[in-house]
């Protein structure tokens, strides 16, 4: 691209031919946001690409704040695509802005509120030379920690440089600019926002809002044009910090995100973000199983409600389970389709984002995990096969009988061995809707594991047998 190099080419340029250095229009972030959105949103072009299952919800509340031109907060427990949000945002902005070349902090060439870009407007006129900055560039982002300063955000005083250019150690120009300073004309985003601590707040919004700071004692004082947001977990204003009042008053709107609402929602997610080996098959019904392993997690009172069970669960255990998958066949040379028993081979995927209540650490995460699994196949079985009629099955092992399901070998000696067991095939073959011999393996397996979730029978590692008199006490209470 041919783009002018200098203050002068620019403005021959059709869109700057009638500004003039200093001449007042500035347009600033939220302005430019705010036409790019108009725009897409007249055109019906999507907004936030891979933001899903907000459409009713956030995704409104969003578009209205950026339509008022206001700073925001996300405020959700992890997993809830905030910062995914956050960074959807740099698709409003322009492909390429102008800026100041050689300077530290991006400044407009016609419009420059740093001293240095001020002293290069008046010393080269129109041969100022200038850049083309890209939007990528134009998104900052800081995770916030207690020992983050006011020097690491907005700057510090540099007497090496004071010294050099022969300025006070008041004078903006021997400042060493910090994130925000350096964010000019984009967007700065800090994560998990409470973490700051109360002075970092402050001067942050005090920047912003009065366009002065003190560092060291002395005045600083930049009109800077950003466009900040945040996110911040409800957990962190009682277990770690707040977020000041001065800053929440601030903040144009508070947005609050959430899980997805429905599991082919979460499905939906799960299968954009997930990444798997090509050639490695999940049937939809293991794919949902998967999905409502999270959505039970969420409801079991063992499991802590103040942290949540991020979306990144179902993800990272559907790479698990597939991964599973493909090192069985790698091993058998028979197709990868990812079965019940790969799904709890992913047991360290819930493991690890599972914050459990006093009762759950007493039976341990693993324990509390399997449940889980459990509970979730009972759910999806329960959903879509609950009329099934099972009664020959039940009866097979309630004569006693046990049944290993195979874990080694190819599908079609898997599949054999199935048959043992009277109806299971045949109700395999109806959950599945295949007539390929790896998927009817794995389909076959969910049916004894959802029978498992309803207390139809019991489980122990691949056996399958006979419910234990408890359980078929509690079956009788709660399923029929």
């Amino acid at each position: 691209m041919n783009q002018p190099r200098t203050l002068g080419e620019l403005l021959q340029t059709p869109e700057y031919a009638e500004r003039a250095p200093f001449d007042g229009k500035v347009r600033t972030v939220q302005d430019e946001v705010r036409e790019n959105l108009t725009r897409k949103l007249r055109s019906g072009e999507e907004l936030f690409p891979g933001v899903v299952g907000y459409d009713d919800t956030v995704i409104p509340q969003l578009v209205n704040a950026l339509l008022a031109r206001q700073n925001f907060i996300l405020l959700g427990l992890r997993g809830q695509a905030k910062s995914r949000i956050l960074r959807a945002i740099t698709g409003l902005l322009d492909d390429v802005v102008p800026v100041i070349d050689g300077v530290d902090m991006p400044d407009d060439p016609l419009n420059p509120i740093g001293a240095e870009g001020r002293h290069l407007l008046e010393v080269h006129g129109h041969d100022l030379p200038i850049r083309w900055l890209p939007r990528d560039a134009r998104y900052v982002e800081k995770l916030a920690t207690p020992d983050v300063t006011v020097a690491d955000l907005i700057g510090d005083v540099d007497p090496i440089k004071a010294a050099r250019l022969g300025t006070s150690l008041g004078d903006t120009r021997s400042m060493h600019f910090g994130l925000l300073p350096r964010a000019n004309r984009g967007i700065f985003a800090v994560n998990e926002l409470a973490d700051l601590a109360p002075k970092v707040q402050v001067a942050l919004f005090n920047i912003l809002q009065e366009g002065d700071v003190q560092i060291k004692g002395y005045p600083i004082r930049l009109e800077l044009d950003v466009m900040l947001v945040f996110s911040a977990n409800p957990e962190d204003y009682t277990a770690r910090g707040k977020i000041v009042t001065p800053l929440k008053d601030r903040i144009g709107s508070e947005i609050r995100t959430h899980y997805p609402q429905d599991v082919r929602l979460g499905m939906d997610i799960t299968a954009q973000e997930a990444v798997r080996a090509e050639g490695v098959t999940v049937p939809p019904f293991i794919a949902e199983l998967i999905e409502e392993i999270a959505f039970q997690a969420r409801e079991d009172g063992r499991v802590d409600k103040l942290s949540g069970v991020s979306q990144r669960l179902p993800i990272s255990l559907m790479e698990l389970a597939a991964a599973n998958a493909e090192r069985r066949s790698l091993v058998s040379g028979d197709v990868a389709v990812v079965r019940v028993s790969d799904v709890y081979a992913g047991l360290p995927a819930i493991t690890g984002k599972l914050e459990l209540e006093y009762e759950g650490e007493l039976k341990g995460a693993d324990q509390v995990a399997r449940d889980v699994i459990r509970k979730a196949a009972g759910a999806v079985f329960a959903r879509h096969y609950g009329s099934a009629d099972t009664r020959e099955l039940e009866k097979w092992f309630e004569a006693g009988n046990v049944f290993r399901f195979p874990q080694g070998g190819d599908a079609a000696s898997a599949l054999r061995a199935a048959k043992e067991v009277p109806g299971l095939t045949d109700l395999a073959a109806h959950v599945a809707q295949s007539r390929d011999d790896a998927v009817r393996v794995s389909a076959a397996e969910f049916v004894l594991e959802g029978l498992y979730g309803r207390k139809k029978l019991s489980r122990a590692e691949e056996t399958y047998a006979a419910p234990e008199p408890e359980l078929r006490r509690e079956r009788g209470g709660r399923w029929n």
